[in-house]
């Protein structure tokens, strides 16, 4: 079974097919619909071949199922129908769950994604839990407001990154992980990891992609 994996993010959507080396990848931002992505995977992916698609959607999943609208796209992703969209059945996971998927090593695990927003997860024994701690309140708004994008921006590199060891580190003490990844495409831009994190890498969506289809990781 050839699966093709899809990592739609706010700034760009990614995506690889089993048994390519180089993923593809074209703009999104706020004014892309559902049906845009759709017709933009299906150019960009050409000649590949692939019978299922892993779907990491920047957003609220439970069970298969989008439950909330994406604050960094346009409107229109509840109740929209991928698999007819694209012809073949469509598993829907959380983009940072599939990273954390794609992550995991053993234990329980806290993915933070630092990108255009602020995604995370915990896996546990192979089980996957999407969470929104982004939007927890902290400093008079939410982790996200100071360690996303627009924090990045607003903020500059060095105080964004003094908020995210503060965030990460009052995750770190709530939770109290075995294991923690900073991934997202702004993990890079740290210049020191915050004590006790691993850096992660987008390739590992894929891999968390790749591995949807091989069991049922979502609570």
């Amino acid at each position: 079974m050839n699966v093709l994996v899809v990592d739609i993010g706010g700034t760009n959507v990614k995506l690889l097919a089993h048994g390519e080396s180089e993923p593809r990848r074209f703009h999104s931002g706020k004014t892309m619909t559902p049906e845009q992505m759709v017709r933009g995977v299906k150019e960009a992916a050409g000649d590949w071949k692939y019978d299922v698609v892993s779907l990491g959607y920047p957003g609220v999943i439970q069970r298969g199922r989008i439950l909330a609208e994406p604050h960094n796209l346009a409107p229109g992703w509840i109740d929209f129908n991928f698999p007819a969209a694209f012809g073949c059945p469509v598993k829907l996971m959380n983009d940072a769950a599939m990273q954390a998927l794609g992550s995991y090593q053993d234990g329980l695990l806290l993915f933070v994604g630092l990108g255009t927003g602020l995604g995370s997860a915990l896996v546990s024994d192979g089980t996957v839990i999407p969470m929104e701690l982004g939007h927890l309140s902290y400093r008079k708004a939410d982790f996200e407001h100071f360690v996303g994008q627009h924090g990045f921006e607003r903020l500059g590199r060095r105080r964004w990154e003094q908020h995210v060891e503060l965030v990460v580190a009052r995750l770190i003490e709530a939770l109290n992980p075995d294991d923690v990844v900073l991934g997202g495409g702004n993990a890079r831009k740290l210049k020191t990891l915050p004590h006790g994190c691993r850096l992660g890498d987008n390739a590992f969506a894929f891999v968390g992609g790749f591995r949807l289809w091989e069991t049922r990781p979502v609570v």
